[in-house]
Formats: structure tokens, C-alpha cells, sequence
């Protein structure tokens, strides 16, 4: 994407909701100006519509667009983290990267090549899916600048699996691959809300070789979010710190339109309050994931994921000063 030449010296924020109202207009994410018309950014949105690595139901290639929708109604201010994420930073909607729906190899050395393009013109990505394959490519593309990043991965399963009918990329092997190329901390990542049922009592083991520690939707349950909090945050650290989002770690409840559901899951406040006790850690990029609006009830997902999104936002804006509560 090449900036535009009439590039905007200080940040652009969403389309003003008393000049154009909420549902018209093109939906770009939170209404936020295009890439292409401020040149450069502090954040780049960003959507994958792949889902060809699905190992169950289809559809989360028109996650982006969905979402994208539902965030029309985002506004500026966000009281929860004291912030203004769009006047405080330049956010832009990068539209879409495109990748082969039909070859998964050739999908995500695609969207790897386009995260770096992009990454040319945005210092910081936050990308909306697609499946969770695409952590894969993403994740090359940041340790590419980054070295090693702990992984902070929000998600119902572990997707630290081998391999799935053959396939060794898919939607639930994306962090074994990402461990064994060395693209994560094995010292500082974590999966978060994961529960149900597994193929063996091995992949818990497997897993924690791969490098991740688990707080499981259980341990949030009778422990609270506040314990989960002060968890991550042990776990993580000071490391460079990138979060994978796959919006079935809520609870089918909070989020049906997802592929492969779970019961049991963490409820959307849950999942707001911890990542808002991120906000002084060292966020390099994020993605949420599997959102898929065909399953979807009165946008019940897409509100969620969009809010997610809002908060991933806010905790990457800058503060100066401001002293942050962790729980």
C-alpha cells in the first residue's frame, strides 16, 4: 500500500457520529480514516478473511467485514482505561490482506509477505481474522523485528497440536509450529480460558515443552479474573509481548458465532479486564480470530470481537504518566 501524498500530520480519528451517522458511511474499523489517507501509523487494522485451516465450521473468512460492522458503534473516549486511543495515536483501517483460499502454504507466506509491507507504514499491527492459522505468519513477521516474543494466546484449546489429517498448518497447530521455529519466549508465554475435553492427556504435556503455562477458564471461575491478572503478568514480564485473541475463549453465551464452540468459557467483561491490566506491558501486535458471522446472533460475537478490539487499542495507546491498575 503506498501512502497517500496528502499524508495527515497529526492523528485523524473516526468519522464524526453528528455529521454522518453510525450505520452509513464505509465501514472501516471504528470508522477510523484508510491507511492509504494518512500515509503512515502508530496501529494498523488490519483483516485476513482466510479460513481454509478450519477443522470444523466454516466462515470465519467474513470475520473482518463483521466485525468491521459492528464497530460502528465505538466512539472515542474509553473510561475504562482513562485513554482517547485514536487521538492519542494514529489508527487506520488497512483493509484487507489477501491470501490463497485454496494452497495454506502459499496463504500464509502471502499474508506473512503483507504484514511486513504493511509494517512499512504502521509501526504496530492489530489484525483481525480469518482463522487462527494466521498467528503463524503474523508471528514470523513480528520475531523478524522482535526476536522471540512471549505469547499471550486467549483461546478454548490449546492449538499446540502436530498435525490434522496430515496438514501440519492449521487453525490448531499454529504456536507448536510458532515454538518450534523459535519465534516465541519459551519463559514467558501463556494460554488463557482454555477448557474441555482433549484428545490425550499428553497434549498437556506436549505443551508445556512447547513453552506455554495455562490458566484455564476453571482457574478463572473459582479463582477470579484478579488471579488471572497478577498470573499473566508474572508469566510475561518485561518481554516483548504479542496477544492472539480467538474469540471462543468466551463462552458460547457471549460469543456463538465462532467455529469450533466450547462451554464453560470466560464471560466479555472477564476478557475486557484483563486486557486492560495489559496496558504498560510491551504490546508488539495482536490478533483476534474465528469469528465467524454465520453463526452469529444479533451480533452478539462481532459486538464482542470489536470491543476486543477497541481495548487492544487503548492498552497500545501512549500515556503520559498515568499510573495503571493491574486488577
Amino acid at each position: 500500500m503506498q501512502p497517500s501524498p496528502n499524508a495527515a500530520k497529526s492523528p485523524r480519528g473516526p468519522v464524526d457520529a453528528s455529521a454522518v451517522p453510525r450505520f452509513a458511511g464505509i465501514a472501516t474499523f471504528a470508522r477510523l480514516p484508510r491507511l492509504d489517507e494518512v500515509g503512515r501509523a502508530d496501529i494498523a487494522v488490519a483483516g485476513v478473511p482466510f479460513d481454509s485451516g478450519v477443522s470444523y465450521r466454516p466462515g470465519a473468512r467474513f470475520g473482518p467485514a463483521h466485525v468491521r460492522e459492528a464497530s460502528r458503534l465505538l466512539r472515542p473516549y474509553n473510561p475504562a482505561q482513562d485513554v482517547f486511543p485514536f487521538a492519542s495515536q494514529q489508527v487506520a483501517d488497512a483493509g484487507d490482506l489477501v491470501a490463497n483460499p485454496f494452497d495454506i502454504a502459499a496463504a500464509v507466506a502471502e499474508i506473512e509477505a503483507g504484514a511486513r509491507e504493511l509494517r512499512r507504514h504502521a509501526d504496530r499491527l492489530v489484525v483481525i481474522g480469518g482463522d487462527h492459522t494466521i498467528a503463524l505468519p503474523l508471528l514470523r513477521a513480528v520475531h523478524a523485528e522482535h526476536g522471540p516474543v512471549a505469547v499471550l494466546h486467549f483461546d478454548a484449546h490449546l492449538d499446540t497440536w502436530d498435525t490434522y489429517f496430515g496438514a501440519p498448518v492449521t487453525h490448531g497447530t499454529p504456536f507448536r509450529r510458532a515454538s518450534e521455529e523459535g519465534l516465541i519466549d519459551l519463559t514467558a508465554s501463556m494460554h488463557v480460558g482454555t477448557r474441555g475435553p482433549l484428545y490425550d492427556k499428553d497434549d498437556l504435556e506436549d505443551d508445556e515443552r512447547l513453552g506455554f503455562a495455562v490458566v484455564t477458564s476453571e482457574f478463572v471461575e473459582e479463582h477470579g479474573a484478579g488471579a488471572a491478572i497478577e498470573r499473566i503478568r508474572g508469566r510475561v514480564g518485561d518481554a516483548p509481548l504479542y496477544i492472539s485473541i480467538d474469540i471462543d475463549v468466551l463462552d458460547p453465551a457471549h460469543a456463538p458465532g465462532t467455529g469450533t464452540p466450547e462451554a464453560g468459557g470466560l464471560t466479555s467483561r472477564e476478557l475486557l479486564r484483563m486486557l486492560r491490566a495489559l496496558a504498560d506491558l510491551r504490546i508488539v501486535g495482536a490478533d483476534v480470530v474465528e469469528v465467524a458471522p454465520a453463526y452469529d446472533h444479533a451480533q452478539l460475537t462481532a459486538v464482542a470481537a470489536s470491543h476486543v478490539v477497541y481495548e487492544l487499542l487503548s492498552a497500545m495507546a501512549p500515556r503520559e504518566g498515568a499510573s495503571r491498575a493491574h486488577a
